[in-house]
């Protein structure tokens, strides 16, 4: 086997393992790092654009500073989920050991986790909106919707039960 092969093969055992244990989270997950790449590039593209259409105005355009606070925010994103993830580690980890089972090992992570990538969602038809293209307003109105739901999923009475 070459070197290459053996490394393929251990990223397949090592991904494969963490899809495992994180069950629904992990395309979750995959689908937010996408998505967050997407809406940093859309996000650089659209301050092009506006330096395009504006270029006397120099609030417009690439600012290296917003790029990196963006950066920094999408990091952040990533720290609140750790500690949703690490909250239903505890929670399940403590009903397990207290003789209960809970459905599930994934609920608070999930939660944040499909929250966020709503956001970016949105921040993307955002930026492509700045860009120019026409964006159906259904298609912002339903994400909104989508995140709305997710956000009172999260605080309803079902959930405190």
């Amino acid at each position: 086997m070459k070197y290459v092969e053996m490394i393929q093969v251990f990223l397949s055992g090592v991904l494969a393992y963490i899809s495992a244990k994180l069950g629904l989270l992990f395309p979750a997950l995959i689908l937010l790092t996408g998505m967050m790449a997407v809406d940093y590039i859309t996000g650089m593209m659209a301050g092009m654009a506006e330096a395009v259409d504006h270029p006397e105005n120099s609030a417009c355009g690439w600012d290296s500073k917003k790029g990196v606070r963006g950066i920094i925010k999408k990091v952040g994103y990533l720290c609140v989920i750790a500690v949703a993830m690490t909250a239903d580690y505890v929670i399940v980890s403590v009903a397990a050991a207290l003789g209960q089972k809970i459905p599930g090992t994934a609920i608070f992570g999930l939660m944040v986790t499909v929250w966020y990538l709503l956001n970016e969602m949105l921040s993307v038809i955002e930026n492509a909106g700045r860009m120019g293209a026409p964006v159906p307003a259904w298609l912002k109105r339903y994400i909104a919707a989508l995140k709305h739901k997710v956000e009172e999923a999260g605080t309803s009475d079902s959930v405190k039960k």
